[in-house]
């Protein structure tokens, strides 16, 4: 079954207001990152996709990944809880709740505006090229993970 799509306005609607339903106290129903923590670690996705912050994995590393990880990362199965996270993706100072969320609401916001056809066959920093669909699992599943474990 394919998941929602992040370029449909219907989609974007949903997941920004369930980001919308967060509040700072909310609390994860498993694993140990605060609200806004979480926020944090969902922008890196985005980061990754359009800023010039994260380097670039060396190329045996991102072979390793592309033939080891990605499947996992793109495909439409969801992650179980405690999945393991790359280095990146771990964020251990505390966080603003409110910078992150508007980053996060306003990635989303960016991802649709930008549209479907910029992102087939884009090049992932982590993953080389990825399909319009793999983009869309990997944007879509990673933040729907995140927040349910906050329970939105």
């Amino acid at each position: 079954m394919a998941l929602p799509s992040v370029f449909a306005p219907e989609t974007i609607q949903q997941l920004q207001a369930r980001i919308h339903q967060l509040k700072p106290e909310s609390k994860a129903q498993w694993g140990t990152m605060s609200v806004a923590q979480m926020l944090a670690h969902c922008n890196v996705t985005y980061e990754m996709a359009y800023e010039n912050k994260h380097k670039a994995p060396p190329i045996f590393m991102k072979w390793m990944l592309k033939a080891f990880v990605k499947n996992s990362v793109v495909n439409e199965v969801p992650y179980k809880k405690g999945s393991a996270t790359a280095p990146a993706f771990i964020i251990k100072e505390e966080k603003s709740f409110d910078i992150e969320k508007k980053r996060l609401l306003d990635y989303i916001t960016k991802t649709e505006s930008l549209g479907a056809s910029h992102f087939d066959q884009k090049e992932s920093l982590s993953f080389g090229k990825l399909s319009l669909e793999e983009w869309n699992n990997m944007f879509y599943k990673h933040l729907d993970h995140h927040l349910k474990q906050f329970g939105v």
